[in-house]
């Protein structure tokens, strides 16, 4: 995987959550990798999408109307306009099952190749509402990221402990200290 382009605060979540992510705040300066084509470029190539979808601006502007459908269902799970726009998002593609010397395949087609990647991160999100209780905001309520909680006991609560945990711990921390040397 090819690091291009601008630095994410958080990749290497499933496909849906990282496409989420494509979004973020980061010292109170909003980010979007989905600006424009070289974004569209370094998130295929790192989610990793690429070379098996080729970014235009018709998939930029699909990927884009699909983050934000997810991105309103994530927050408002069960909205019916939404689900009936990322069906027909689901419309324009299919897994097809195949049977190839005695062992059992498939492959994603898609009507329209420009709705490959967004198509995919719908399907992956379909995936992860067999556990919706492990796709979660971070707890920092500056911070707009998502993660699916993979820990064993599902008690995640920060994008990243390298980054907003940290924070939360040293605000924490700083509290203690005042309210000792207060007392």
């Amino acid at each position: 995987m090819a690091q291009t382009g601008r630095q994410r605060p958080l990749v290497g979540e499933p496909l849906a959550i990282d496409l989420l992510n494509t979004r973020w705040v980061l010292d109170g300066v909003p980010g979007d990798l989905l600006e424009d084509l070289d974004g569209l470029r370094q998130w295929l190539e790192e989610a990793p999408l690429a070379p098996a979808h080729t970014p235009t601006t018709v998939m930029l502007e699909h990927t884009r109307e699909t983050r934000d459908l997810l991105s309103r269902l994530v927050a408002e799970p069960v909205c019916t306009t939404v689900e009936e726009r990322l069906n027909t998002v689901l419309g324009h593609g299919s897994v097809r099952r195949l049977l190839h010397h005695g062992v059992p395949g498939s492959f994603e087609e898609f009507d329209d190749p420009s709705w490959g990647p967004a198509w995919l991160a719908v399907d992956n999100y379909l995936t992860l509402l067999e556990r919706r209780d492990r796709i979660r905001a971070c707890a920092n309520p500056g911070c707009v990221l998502h993660f699916f909680d993979t820990s064993k006991n599902g008690s995640r609560r920060w994008c990243s402990m390298a980054g907003c945990g940290n924070r939360a711990k040293a605000a924490r921390h700083l509290g203690r200290s005042r309210a000792t040397s207060d007392g």
